[in-house]
C-alpha cells in the first residue's frame, strides 16, 4: 500500500505600510526573488473601487470593481479582509487565499493595518510585517515625487501614515525601508527562517 503525503499548507504574510513606503515595490522584489530560489510565494491581488492608476492592469495590480459590486461582495462573505481608505474600498478574496494555502503556496497581503487586524483575528497563525519609511520627512519627499496627489492628497495621506506608523507595534516585525536593498534582504530573511522553522 502506498501512503499518501498531505500537501503542506501554505504560509500566510500580512505586510502593511504608509502609502509612500514603498511595501508594494518591496513585495513584488520580494516574490521574484523567492522565485529565484525555487519557492513560489503567491502576492494576492485585491479588489479596489478606485480607479487605475496610469500603468495599473486589471487582475494584476488590482481588481478595479465598482463600489456596488464590491458591496454585493462584503454581502455575500466574499472577503477575508477589506477596508475602506481615502473613501475607497479594498478587499482580498476569501477563497483564493484559501485555494493557494490549501496548494502549499505561501499567500503575501499588501493590506493596511485595518485589514492586518482582520486577517489576524481570523487567522492568528498569519506572520505581520509592517514598513517604515526613514522619516516623516522623507515620506512627504516620496509622495511627492510620485507627482500622482495635489498638497491636499498628500497631507491627507501624511495623516494616514501618523495613523498608520502608530499601530506599527501590533505587527510581529518592523523593518525600515531607507536604502531598498537593505530591506529587501531583512524582508526575505523573515521568509526564509520562517521556512526553515517550519521544514
Amino acid at each position: 500500500m502506498v501512503e499518501q503525503t498531505l500537501q503542506p499548507r501554505g504560509q500566510l504574510y500580512v505586510i502593511s505600510a504608509p502609502s509612500g513606503a514603498g511595501k508594494t515595490s518591496l513585495t513584488h522584489a520580494l516574490i521574484e526573488r523567492l522565485a529565484a530560489r525555487g519557492r513560489i510565494a503567491r502576492f494576492s491581488v485585491s479588489y479596489t473601487t478606485r480607479d487605475a492608476r496610469p500603468g495599473e492592469v486589471d487582475g494584476v495590480d488590482y481588481h478595479f470593481v465598482s463600489t456596488a459590486d464590491f458591496q454585493a461582495m462584503i454581502a455575500a462573505g466574499a472577503f477575508l479582509e477589506y477596508a475602506q481608505v481615502f473613501d475607497r474600498y479594498y478587499g482580498t478574496s476569501a477563497a483564493e487565499t484559501e485555494r493557494w494555502l490549501a496548494h502549499g503556496q505561501d499567500v503575501v497581503l499588501d493590506i493596511d493595518w485595518q485589514g492586518a487586524r482582520q486577517v489576524r483575528e481570523r487567522a492568528p497563525e498569519t506572520v505581520s510585517i509592517f514598513i517604515r519609511p526613514p522619516s516623516r520627512v522623507e515620506l512627504e519627499r516620496r509622495l511627492r515625487d510620485r507627482a500622482s496627489d495635489d498638497d491636499a492628497a498628500i497631507a491627507r495621506r501624511l495623516a494616514e501614515a501618523d495613523d498608520e506608523m502608530a499601530r506599527a507595534d501590533e505587527y510581529d516585525h518592523q523593518i525600515v525601508n531607507d536604502h531598498f536593498e537593505d530591506a529587501l534582504a531583512q524582508l526575505e530573511r523573515l521568509f526564509v527562517e520562517r521556512a526553515r522553522s517550519t521544514s
